[in-house]
């Protein structure tokens, strides 16, 4: 039973986030390179918000509830910001390393165009960010003891799982509408991207009312997916020409010579 938990909740957090990595950039050594880069911001951005945190919490009163509470809540706020902020330091990193890989190409085009490169990032930011928040989880999944024997949720192993796809899938969305808004300069993008980022955050606080988090946690993924649809530059004709397999230019670039 443990077993079937354990690979049930991965199946359902990472499923969807490996097969878009294996059908869209495996196959691509640039692409993977940058997904691992993308990971690597958000593992500094983890370790800066998690020095910040140990120093708090070795300051504070730690028999004050209110106080660890708000110490809790603070965390949470200075995680996503500084999250955001890497993702920002990583979008001007990539533009000058595109201009130079540019440089370096004898092509008259970028290598790699900044729409692919906000969905490679912002995979791999999701990876890492799903990859921490649910593998201590899955790790007491496989047992010895069985959740909700003393009257808890039975479904926490399940919830963590579907909330930690939604998390990575959002990080995906969101590098692709902030990399657009900040080519655009709509900084009113960026911050909307920063607002749902801490809102998705903050319904946390919401468990075990495990409804209470996933409803708006997943109608916020579908907005945010819809947005960075028309970001990447998709609309409703070649959504339904991909779909029937009518784009010429979706099937040549899938069936190129390699």
């Amino acid at each position: 039973m443990t077993a079937s938990v354990f690979f049930g909740c991965t199946f359902i957090a990472f499923g969807p986030a490996i097969a878009l990595f294996l059908f869209t950039i495996a196959r691509e050594p640039l692409r993977v390179i940058f997904l691992i880069a993308g990971a690597f911001f958000w593992l500094v951005s983890l370790l800066l918000s998690s020095l910040v945190w140990f120093i708090s919490v070795q300051i504070s009163n730690k028999d004050s509830e209110a106080q660890q509470k708000g110490l809790l809540i603070f965390g949470v706020v200075l995680s996503v910001l500084l999250q955001e902020t890497f993702r920002f330091a990583y979008y001007k990193l990539l533009k000058k390393a595109n201009e130079g890989l540019l440089a370096l190409s004898q092509e008259e085009t970028m290598p790699i165009s900044i729409r692919q490169l906000a969905y490679v990032s912002g995979l791999g930011f999701g990876f890492m960010s799903g990859a921490f928040s649910v593998v201590n989880i899955l790790a007491d999944s496989v047992g010895p003891g069985t959740v909700g024997i003393h009257g808890d949720s039975q479904h926490y192993f399940l919830s963590s799982a579907f909330m930690t796809m939604a998390i990575i899938l959002l990080h995906m969305f969101w590098g692709v509408v902030f990399f657009d808004a900040c080519e655009k300069q709509r900084w009113w993008a960026v911050a909307a991207v920063v607002i749902s980022h801490l809102v998705v955050s903050c319904l946390t606080f919401q468990n075990p009312e495990y409804v209470a988090s996933l409803v708006p946690t997943y109608v916020i993924l579908f907005l945010m997916g819809v947005w960075a649809f028309y970001s990447a530059g998709g609309s409703l004709r070649n959504l339904k020409l991909c779909l029937t397999c009518k784009d010429k230019d979706f099937l040549l670039a899938n069936h190129r010579p390699r």
